[in-house]
């Protein structure tokens, strides 16, 4: 797609198979789309650029290949452990990952199409509208990496499953279906993987066909009950930036890295 406004998102791939629809491809298939420093950069100001787009009425995001995006790459989260003025601009843009998605009033569809974790999760569950296969896996992690579940989760989650659900999956990192997410209204509609672009292309053409003006203010009033959970994310988000600085991070990262269980009870603090 030819369009200056985009020319400088090279991670990301955008397409218009519908008038009024624009599709964004989160596009690292050899790494499953995993989030790395660039990527998650990009991934925090797009949003802000497609609000400001006056052609594009409905938005679906969905990852390139088997993935949506398999979480943060582990060389990117090896520079941050520890380091306190890297951690400072991830915290700075993970904020804005989340913000732009509530104040972008262009309606946002994701198209979970594989394994969503980390940063990825977030782009798909702070879509306005998420369509899941219904065999994809998902988790928040972060536990398993040894911080606190920031980014996304303790804004939404609570909204969408309810707490006791929440509670449950953002502190144990288990693992969910598509068909589970569904059951729980962690997302709107799991569907087969081959249906899952094509459902939500179809629902992002409804929602460009109807009235402009209607559709987004209905999206931001929606979004206010969001917005009143901004400081419940803002502390989780300052909480995760913590546990970055200290031991149990380390830890999680190599625990990582030899795929192994983490002994969090072993790191030196």
């Amino acid at each position: 797609m030819t369009d200056d406004r985009y020319a400088d998102y090279t991670r990301l791939k955008f397409e218009r198979p519908r008038d009024g629809v624009l599709l964004i491809t989160i596009d690292d298939p050899d790494k499953l789309n995993a989030t790395d420093g660039e990527m998650h950069f990009q991934l925090s100001r797009v949003f802000r650029t497609v609000d400001e787009d006056p052609s594009v009425r409905a938005v679906v995001v969905t990852g390139a290949g088997t993935a949506f995006s398999a979480g943060g790459d582990l060389d990117w989260i090896a520079d941050q452990v520890g380091d306190y003025a890297q951690t400072m601009r991830v915290m700075k843009e993970a904020g804005d990952i989340v913000r732009t998605m509530i104040d972008c009033d262009t309606p946002i569809v994701s198209a979970i199409n594989g394994v969503a974790v980390g940063a990825g999760i977030a782009i798909a569950l702070m879509a306005d509208v998420s369509i899941i296969s219904e065999d994809a896996k998902l988790t928040d992690g972060h536990i398993r990496l040894g911080v606190a579940a920031g980014d996304h989760a303790v804004a939404v989650w609570p909204l969408l499953c309810g707490m006791a659900k929440a509670k449950y999956y953002l502190l144990t990192a288990d693992f969910l279906d598509g068909r589970e997410a569904e059951r729980i209204g962690l997302v709107s509609k799991a569907v087969p993987r081959d249906d899952v672009l094509t459902t939500a292309l179809g629902i992002a053409d409804r929602l460009a066909a109807g009235p402009v003006d209607a559709t987004r203010l209905t999206k931001r009033a929606l979004n206010h009950w969001i917005r009143q959970a901004l400081p419940n994310f803002e502390a989780s988000l300052a909480y995760e930036m913590l546990n970055f600085l200290g031991p149990d991070a380390a830890e999680g990262l190599a625990a990582l890295r030899e795929k192994r269980a983490p002994d969090f009870g072993a790191a030196e603090r």
